[in-house]
């Protein structure tokens, strides 16, 4: 017999090579972090410099001192650059926003500080520009919605966590907790940022109170009246009186469907009457 065994044997590799390949690995990532992360603050001084989002591949790899060729084997070219930008802005959001909303007494209160902060940071800044906003997340939201909908991941995914808490406490109610952690945050997000609505000829901006109630009574219902409505004297005597107004109607058409069967018999009496007095009654006769 051979003694070759028939399949080959994987021999396992050994741990220092492992332990190499890891630790090359380690440090070959971390100067990719690095060098993207340079690329990225580079990008960040232009717009505020320029206040627009308005510059060019070549001015992003002079100011941070590296090469082109560096910058595209990290990037496609500048859009991937700004959406990275705009990614990484909303995730530091998100890690804010759940930061302070631990305060919360229970997860309604919880909701309610994230609801707020979002909507003051969406808020237009006056004096202040955030063209990576205003301009860049406009156009990404028409061109490349799903890549809207990826950078908003790390909000809708902790909105979402708290909408489920308050449903788990008895505080709300969501049949899908994450369509509605979605409408509350496009609400917030998106009334934040429009204009202020017109009420009748002065234009009234929406305030994150009233936002904040519209989604509660999304979540929650209505809020309960306060009191039966107090019937005035005139309100209780209405009912009587239409009912009377009805019962009167009512008898006038009975005896209107009965009267000309009356008429007929009464008629036909006064006839017959007539027809039976006798003929000796004595005439009248004229005088001389």
């Amino acid at each position: 017999m051979s003694a070759v065994p028939v399949e080959p044997v994987e021999t396992p590799e050994p741990a220092w090579r492992q332990r190499a390949v890891e630790r090359s690995t380690r440090a070959a990532k971390l100067r990719a972090e690095q060098r993207v992360q340079r690329f990225l603050d580079a990008a960040q001084e232009l717009i505020a410099d320029k206040g627009t989002t308005d510059f060019t591949v070549q001015e992003v790899v002079e100011r941070s001192r590296q090469s082109l060729r560096s910058f595209y084997q990290h990037f496609d070219g500048k859009h991937e650059l700004l959406l990275a930008l705009f990614e990484d802005a909303l995730s530091r959001s998100a890690g804010e926003i759940r930061e302070a909303a631990a305060s919360g007494r229970d997860p309604l209160d919880r909701l309610r500080i994230a609801v707020d902060l979002l909507y003051r940071s969406s808020e237009p800044k006056s004096g202040a520009q955030s063209p990576l906003f205003t301009d860049f997340a406009i156009q990404l939201l028409v061109t490349h919605p799903d890549q809207v909908a990826t950078a908003h991941l790390p909000l809708l995914g902790f909105f979402t966590e708290l909408v489920e808490e308050a449903v788990a406490a008895g505080q709300a109610t969501a049949p899908k907790p994450r369509r509605v952690a979605s409408l509350i945050m496009q609400t917030a997000m998106f009334t934040a940022r429009a204009p202020a609505a017109p009420v009748g000829a002065h234009p009234s901006p929406i305030s994150v109170e009233e936002v904040w109630s519209f989604c509660l009574g999304g979540i929650t219902g209505p809020p309960p009246a306060s009191a039966e409505p107090v019937a005035t004297p005139a309100a209780k005597k209405a009912p009587a009186a239409r009912k009377a107004t009805a019962s009167r109607g009512a008898a006038a058409k009975s005896t209107a469907a009965k009267s000309p069967a009356g008429t007929k018999t009464t008629s036909a009496r006064t006839a017959k009457s007539g027809a039976r007095k006798p003929s000796s009654e004595p005439a009248a006769h004229d005088p001389a």
